[in-house]
């Protein structure tokens, strides 16, 4: 169980990317136009170079489906195909979700932005951050410089740790198991705070348990059990019937197998080891993984942030809410940034990756300026792209996470001399 529980906190392995290199930008881009056999045909070679048993993907634009398409299997063993109800588990994509929840409570009033975290859940009030060690190897904390802000834990500057590492910083945040599934989100978030910070809040960027922290926040504020406020303020709104943290046993047999890549060969997962999180009673209702979807669902959510907040009549947030999420947060100061610069041109916003300008090298994944978009650890992805009104959503249960398969996707959708919209 611990290793399970280690490899669900883990919400994606790092990316790199070559150095940038010069690279011409395209005069004449134009929209994006989608040709299904080319998406057909990159699909079908994911599952011939066996990255993946299955995966399927659905891509809307200018308010239409313009593009379902599916290749391989949802189980091999079982000999089932991949098809548009297969549920996958999505992992981190669980995130946009947590912060969307989140945001509604501050349009309501109930949180500001840039107070401090502690006004909200007071045992964060006195942070201590790790500092290295001593001329005796004794490792050194020292004072928080600043609060935690409600901002820092949208955004990832928090200074959290997200599992084990390299400093005594890391050991103490496996020691304290905050995500054990055995417990609520309020006795993880009083774990958590036990747990040095990594650095000064602000000063970095580090993926980490903050959204699973947005979620004690969600409920501390909104007086409701976290699982509970996402079904009736968003899932319920958008009819997003087949998504949740908690599947009924009436839905297994639509489960996609887990696969993991050993001694390269995609190896099935046993059915326990790749559903405890959906199928075991567990105490746990994590906000930074967990979900369980369909690529319908998980598109639906989607569309409502392309479309401002709002899907056939459901007003989940105001335009100027996704607008501000989808934007860059990060300070140009911050430069340390982990593994981030390995997803392209991009900064973060409120729990998205934000593209900042064309991709900078050949090898970088399409996409457009002002898209946002994040992904999960079995290899989900999706996005959003404003300047081509369009969204899509690509679904895989491949381990350990593979960004090939998001670059090749990415390629079939935008087209090989694809570098962005017009004027860019």
């Amino acid at each position: 169980m611990r290793k399970t529980v280690l490899a669900l906190a883990l919400a994606l392995a790092p990316v790199v990317m070559p150095a940038p290199v010069a690279y011409a930008k395209n005069a004449t881009a134009e929209t994006v136009k989608i040709d299904k056999a080319r998406i057909d045909a990159a699909l079908a070679q994911m599952i011939a170079s066996d990255r993946a048993a299955g995966v399927s993907a659905l891509v809307w634009q200018d308010g239409r489906e313009v593009y379902y398409g599916s290749a391989g299997f949802a189980d091999r063993a079982a000999n089932r195909p991949m098809a548009r109800d297969t549920i996958a588990q999505i992992y981190s994509m669980t995130k946009p979700v947590t912060g969307v929840a989140l945001m509604q409570l501050w349009e309501a009033g109930k949180v500001r932005l840039d107070d401090p975290l502690s006004k909200y859940l007071p045992e964060y009030a006195d942070m201590r951050v790790y500092a290295g060690k001593d001329a005796a190897g004794q490792p050194r904390y020292v004072a928080a410089e600043r609060p935690i802000t409600v901002r820092d834990i949208l955004r990832h500057t928090a200074g959290f740790a997200y599992g084990a590492g390299p400093t005594p910083a890391h050991d103490a945040y496996v020691a304290a198991a905050p995500l054990a599934l055995d417990i609520d989100l309020a006795e993880a978030s009083r774990r958590l705070a036990t747990v040095p910070l990594l650095y000064q809040p602000g000063s970095q960027w580090e993926y980490s348990i903050a959204v699973d922290v947005q979620a004690a926040l969600v409920e501390k504020l909104s007086g409701q059990n976290f699982a509970d406020y996402v079904r009736t303020h968003i899932f319920e709104p958008l009819k997003m019937g087949d998504t949740g943290w908690r599947q009924p046993d009436a839905r297994l047999p639509r489960f996609a197998a887990m696969y993991e890549k050993k001694d390269g060969k995609m190896a099935q997962q046993d059915a326990a080891t790749a559903r405890v999180l959906n199928f075991q009673d567990h105490r746990l209702t994590p906000g930074g993984f967990g979900l369980a979807s369909t690529l319908d669902d998980y598109q639906r959510f989607a569309r409502m942030l392309l479309n401002g907040g709002e899907l056939e009549g459901a007003r989940i947030l105001k335009p100027s809410t996704v607008t501000l999420m989808a934007s860059d947060q990060l300070d140009p100061a911050i430069r340390e940034r982990a593994w981030l610069p390995g997803k392209g041109h991009v900064g973060f916003g409120f729990d998205f990756a934000v593209r900042n300008g064309p991709p900078l090298t050949a090898e970088e994944s399409r996409g457009a300026t002002g898209e946002f978009f994040w992904d999960g650890m079995a290899s989900t992805l999706f996005w959003v792209d404003p300047a081509n009104k369009l969204t899509a959503v690509f679904f895989v249960q491949t381990l350990p996470y593979d960004g090939t398969l998001h670059r090749d996707f990415r390629a079939a959708v935008y087209g090989p001399g694809y570098k962005g919209p017009p004027g860019e």
